[in-house]
């Protein structure tokens, strides 16, 4: 048994970070609610008309799943503003009335923290989502929020990107008041730790050899499918395509073929149809697709963790995919850890 596990390869970095997930999330749970209680209190007395978003990279994707989010739950405009407008262009914007939310997990490249100046000067009430409360973006935005992700030390963002979304989705339900969306993210926790547990090893064996494949996604889970497709990227070196499954049909599908990978993503609300049928009509084209539903006719089912509430499932599955792909990397024989060409705080201006 000693000389089995003396040839056991350790986990990367990433994958202890992945499993670090749930106590991260409840951590946030337990010490973020102050802070998100005191900007949900303001933002209420203001009542913003709309609502943009400044981010770069991963944390653009946590701001396509809170735009998504919030206009669901709040009926509320959200739009995402070039940080370059700002820190290149230096153009004023009409934001009076709105509030600007700023996801940077490092809290210091200079265009995020320009743009939320910009922002506060235009009239913008500023919240910022960061991993640093003492960054510049902490102390630029009138809100700062700190996810309570911990250090953070692969390359590729998961427990940041995590407890990115769950905090602006906290911030979402004090906001709306909604018990109901207030209690899943209570069992965020144990759903997560679940989700952790559960890898895709079909999936796995599907792009073994690609070097090309599609994400789908519509509503609030399109914003995992393009972070699927930014990690395919950075750990595994897998061109991925992130698209809507509205969309992919007006031109991308032209150039599936027999085998070629899709993975679908979806999450148990009123889009479910509509991407399981997406799906279902790429398979019987001769690709191989998986998708996280139980509906799928010709998709394989992929094993998955509803969390309690329609706006959290896109959380547990994004906790899956990444089990899985930092598994494909190793497979591929790359370290998910340090990809190359990246480093793990990018500075734009």
């Amino acid at each position: 048994m000693k000389a089995a596990m003396s040839l056991t390869k350790p986990p990367s970095q990433m994958r202890r970070e992945i499993e670090e997930i749930p106590v991260a999330v409840e951590r946030l749970v337990s010490e973020g609610q102050v802070g998100i209680l005191r900007a949900a209190v303001d933002i209420i007395a203001r009542d913003p008309r709309f609502a943009v978003t400044v981010a770069r990279g991963s944390s653009d994707h946590v701001c396509t799943y809170l735009k998504y989010c919030g206009e669901l739950l709040l009926g509320l405009p959200v739009a995402s503003v070039g940080p370059s407008v700002a820190s290149i262009y230096k153009a004023p914007l009409k934001l009076d009335n709105s509030l600007c939310l700023s996801v940077s997990q490092s809290g210091k490249s200079p265009d995020i923290v320009e743009m939320t100046r910009a922002a506060r000067r235009d009239g913008a009430l500023t919240v910022a989502l960061t991993n640093d409360g003492t960054s510049p973006l902490a102390a630029m935005a009138d809100h700062c929020l700190d996810i309570h992700a911990g250090p953070e030390r692969s390359v590729a963002a998961t427990k940041t990107f995590v407890t990115s979304a769950v905090a602006g989705l906290m911030l979402l339900a004090e906001w709306k008041g909604d018990a109901d969306l207030r209690a899943a993210i209570q069992n965020l926790p144990d759903a997560l730790d679940r989700a952790t547990q559960i890898d895709w090893p079909e999936m796995r064996a599907a792009v073994a050899g690609k070097n090309s494949l599609f994400t789908l996604g519509r509503g609030p889970v399109w914003a995992i499918s393009n972070e699927a497709a930014l990690k395919f990227k950075e750990t595994c070196q897998i061109h991925a395509e992130s698209y809507s499954s509205a969309e992919v049909l007006h031109g991308p599908v032209s150039i599936v073929e027999e085998g070629f990978p899709v993975l679908g993503f979806a999450a148990g609300d009123q889009a479910e149809g509509a991407l399981v049928g997406i799906a279902d009509q790429i398979a019987a084209k001769g690709a191989n697709v998986f998708v996280t539903s139980d509906k799928a006719k010709h998709a394989i089912c992929l094993e998955h963790v509803r969390a309690g509430h329609v706006l959290a499932d896109p959380i547990a599955l994004i906790v899956s995919f990444y089990a899985m792909v930092d598994q494909v990397a190793a497979e591929r024989g790359i370290n998910p850890d340090a990809p190359r060409h990246l480093k793990k705080v990018t500075e734009t201006l």
